[in-house]
């Protein structure tokens, strides 16, 4: 069976989610904070007339980001995802859109940092045989040997752990 992932990256690390909770990826905008929020919550976006509530990913995850503020990317997600509330996720970098096959994701998951481990659905060992099709690629990335840390993004911003 093969699935679409949504490729980006965290403080230097490749990491995916489905893309089929991704709405749109935008450049970074003017967010507005919002006062006594929880701190991964950077602030509210108005998107095009739609408010956004914006998280970093960065800061939930206890991960330093690799890139200054203005560099980086927002995910908006599918508000349906979220109780038909519009989020969008602060990343460094999105890389592209990968069609893959199962078969090269290891699912039996070992020495992952404690603030992920609960999150991650599996490793994706992509090389030259794995990768089915690259749709969009942000950067025109070849086909290249590489670990990608698939996580399950709904799970991290609902703080939920159950399969």
């Amino acid at each position: 069976m093969v699935v679409e992932i949504l490729e980006f990256d965290l403080g230097g690390e490749s990491y995916a989610m489905d893309i089929g909770i991704a709405r749109e990826i935008v450049e970074m905008l003017p967010i507005t904070p919002i006062p006594r929020a929880p701190s991964h919550v950077t602030g509210l976006l108005n998107l095009r007339g739609e408010i956004t509530t914006i998280i970093d990913l960065h800061h939930l995850l206890g991960i330093t980001p690799s890139k200054e503020r203005d560099e980086q990317k927002i995910m908006v997600l599918v508000p349906d995802m979220f109780e038909n509330t519009s989020v969008g996720v602060i990343v460094d970098e999105v890389r592209s859109v990968l069609t893959i096959d199962e078969s090269s994701v290891d699912t039996n998951i070992k020495g992952v940092d404690e603030n992920l481990s609960d999150y991650v659905q599996g490793i994706i060992k992509l090389g030259e045989d794995d990768l089915l099709k690259t749709e969009i690629s942000s950067e025109g990335h070849e086909a290249e040997k590489r670990l990608i840390i698939w996580v399950d993004v709904k799970k991290i911003l609902t703080g939920t752990t159950e399969t």
